[in-house]
C-alpha cells in the first residue's frame, strides 16, 4: 500500500507533550485559508511504500513520547491511516491525529471506535477566529479524549496555556516550521513582508477526484 506523506520529523516538541514523532499526511480536500501546511495540500505526491514508513518509525519509535499526525488530511486517506494506527497502537504510545472535518463527519469513523485514536482534535481551521486555547489554530475546533490514555497524556497538558511557539528548521533556502502560530500563516507572511523577507509557496491547488 502507498501513503502520500509530506514529511516526518523528530523531535517535535510543540504538538503535543513530549518529544513527539510528527507525521504530516499529503493531500488535504478542505484548503482551509491561512493554513501554515499549504504545501500538504497537493494529492497524488510523496508517495511512498507504507512499509518503508513503517521502517523508519521503528527507529524513533522507542526514544518519543507520542506520536501527531497531521496534515494535509490524515482522512482524506483512510486505508492508510488505518493500516498506519493499527501498526502504532502495540506501542502504547498517545497517538494525536488533527482533522479539518468536523466530528459529526467522523466519529463513526474505525480509527475512532476500535481505540487507535488517544486524542482527536477536529473541525475546520478559521483564521478570523479567536485563537486562546492550546494546540488549537482556531478556537472553534474541538479537542475530543478518545482513549484514557489520551486523557492521561493531554489533560493537563491542556490546561496551561503554554507561550506560543515554533520548531523551526532550515534547509538551504526553505523553512520548516511546526506549532501553531498565531493567525496562521497570514500573520507569519506579513511579519516578514515588515522585515523585507517575501516567502511563497508552490503549492498547487488541485482538487482530489
Amino acid at each position: 500500500m502507498e501513503i502520500g506523506i509530506s514529511r516526518m520529523h523528530f523531535p517535535v516538541t510543540t504538538l503535543g507533550p513530549g518529544k513527539r514523532i510528527g507525521i504530516w499526511f499529503q493531500g488535504c480536500s478542505i484548503h482551509c485559508e491561512g493554513c501554515i501546511s499549504a504545501d500538504t495540500w497537493q494529492f497524488n505526491t510523496k508517495l511512498v511504500d507504507i512499509n518503508e514508513l513503517k521502517r523508519v518509525l521503528k527507529k524513533w519509535l522507542p526514544n518519543c513520547d507520542g506520536i501527531t499526525i497531521t496534515g494535509g488530511e490524515p482522512f482524506d486517506q483512510q486505508p492508510a491511516l488505518l493500516e498506519l494506527l493499527g501498526f502504532l497502537r502495540p506501542y502504547n504510545l498517545s497517538v494525536l491525529v488533527y482533522s479539518g472535518y468536523p466530528y459529526q463527519k467522523l466519529k463513526q469513523k474505525k480509527e475512532i471506535f476500535k481505540g487507535l485514536i488517544d486524542v482527536l482534535i477536529s473541525e475546520p481551521y478559521d483564521y478570523k477566529e479567536s485563537q486562546t486555547k492550546v494546540l488549537l489554530g482556531s478556537d472553534n475546533q474541538k479537542i475530543h479524549f478518545l482513549t484514557r490514555l489520551g486523557e492521561h497524556t493531554f489533560s493537563d497538558y491542556i490546561k496551561n496555556i503554554p507561550e506560543k511557539k515554533l520548531d523551526v528548521q532550515f534547509d538551504d533556502n526553505n523553512i520548516w516550521m511546526a506549532g501553531i502560530p498565531i493567525g496562521g500563516m497570514k500573520e507569519i507572511g506579513k511579519t516578514f513582508k515588515q522585515n523585507g523577507v517575501d516567502i511563497t509557496s508552490t503549492q498547487a491547488v488541485i482538487k482530489k477526484k
